[in-house]
């Protein structure tokens, strides 16, 4: 045989390197399947032998995790069930594993003859079968407990400590108040935020122990009273007047729920008076902008401001792209509305459904910003707290200014389009809903 002929076609060993990279590949797969199958039966057999007591996590395994219809959702929630939902981090890695399989079917189409194909089709589609049904089912085991659901707790208010009659109109409203909520969230609130982390969900409740009381910071909603109210409970102060905004805000003198462990979360969900004040969707979106952007703010303007005026302000002058001063309501609602913000959301602005899950987390106590004074006095009359504290009615900050009320949001909308009003509303519709708000604005 001549040296000539002994050299390969360039073809051909491209042909050759390929498959044995496919192959490398697929016993690749096929190993860390097998492996990840040993470790799971290894798991599984542990904690069948090991008696499950005390509090632990509340988990309900399931054999494969399978894709929920709406209605089934609602049953779930309606029933109380504590189930597993797949993670987002779960969800991207079944994504890459199905993507990571199309170069491989596009490659193998490169020269192979059809039977070869059709047989490496056949095993990666088995491979991929089985990884996907591996992160589905097998993989959920060792899924942490904070990924879960927990049940629902739906009880009467414990009103034993309520002595005065003069309550009676305002306890008939608190209980319409929760029964309307309770009856949207049965209806619809089990199609959203169908996967939530615990710890990101009772992100935002503070915990006072002595009362029992477990509170939603809804900002703009009278939530820096009420946090004065909690250290005065906590006997952190003797008095809500005495307390700064500094020390309210940034003393970091109160615990939050995620600051427990998950027995801790748990205990507190269940036997606390879990209470949420809430404001009409517009006025407190106003009301945020009139705190954040016109008045001087070192952190508002140079971060929210800045992004804003670069992108929604044709011909901004150098003095506003670089301090971020003198944002629009109108450059605001674009930014709010767009769905490629140049900077993020932020908690003044963000939905109440998305800051403490009225539909999750079953609350006691539903109070209105409208009715605050009301409202407020008779939830620390019904926890017990002692007499003499009231909440306090004075205004946090900015005081020389007029209190956004439904005359201030006009002024403020007067320059929006009706087509924007609306958009408003549709962002914001789910807390128009859940708690019952009229659209007089639009």
């Amino acid at each position: 045989m001549q040296p000539s002929e002994m050299v390969m076609n360039p073809k051909q060993v491209f042909l050759s390197l390929l498959i044995f990279g496919v192959a490398g590949l697929l016993l690749f797969m096929y190993l860390q399947v097998w492996i990840e199958e040993q470790h799971t039966g290894r798991m599984e057999k542990k904690r069948e032998q090991k008696p499950t007591s005390g509090w632990g996590p509340v988990i309900d395994l399931q054999p494969a995790l399978r894709t929920m219809t709406t209605e089934k959702i609602q049953e779930h929630i309606i029933h109380q069930n504590a189930k597993f939902h797949m993670p987002e981090v779960l969800k991207e890695k079944k994504e890459n594993i199905l993507d990571s399989d199309r170069p491989t079917r596009d490659l193998t189409k490169i020269s192979l003859s059809q039977a070869g194909d059709q047989a490496l089709s056949k095993i990666t589609g088995s491979l991929t079968s089985k990884l996907v049904e591996q992160y589905q089912g097998t993989k959920i085991l060792s899924m942490k407990s904070s990924e879960m659901d927990w049940p629902l707790d739906i009880r009467p208010l414990n009103k034993s400590l309520v002595q005065d009659n003069k309550w009676r109109n305002t306890d008939e409203t608190q209980e319409k108040r929760r029964s309307f909520l309770q009856e949207f969230c049965r209806k619809y609130g089990a199609v959203s935020h169908r996967q939530s982390h615990l710890f990101h969900v009772v992100s935002r409740i503070y915990v006072e122990d002595k009362h029992k009381i477990l509170y939603c910071e809804v900002p703009k909603a009278g939530c820096s009273n009420w946090k004065r109210i909690l250290m005065v409970l906590n006997g952190l102060a003797s008095s809500a007047y005495n307390i700064s905004h500094d020390t309210v805000h940034y003393g970091k003198h109160l615990k939050k729920l995620d600051s427990f462990d998950l027995k801790g979360i748990y205990t507190r969900l269940n036997t606390y008076t879990k209470a949420v004040f809430v404001r009409d969707p517009m006025e407190r979106l106003v009301s945020a902008f009139r705190d954040k952007f016109e008045h001087p703010n070192s952190y508002y303007h140079p971060v929210f401001g800045k992004a804003i005026i670069k992108k929604y302000r044709p011909n901004a002058c150098e003095e506003a792209l670089n301090n971020g001063s003198g944002v629009k309501f109108k450059e605001f609602i674009h930014y709010l509305l767009d769905s490629h913000r140049p900077v993020g959301m932020d908690i003044h602005w963000e939905k109440v459904s998305k800051l403490c899950y009225p539909c999750l987390i079953n609350y006691d106590f539903v109070g209105k910003f409208e009715t605050l004074e009301e409202d407020a006095n008779y939830f620390l009359q019904m926890i017990g707290a002692p007499k003499e504290l009231k909440f306090p009615n004075f205004k946090d900050r900015h005081s020389s200014d007029k209190r956004t009320n439904d005359q201030v949001v006009r002024q403020y909308l007067k320059d929006l389009s009706r087509t924007e009003r609306q958009l408003i509303y549709d962002f914001y519709y789910l807390d128009y809903l859940m708690f019952n708000y009229t659209t007089p604005f639009l």
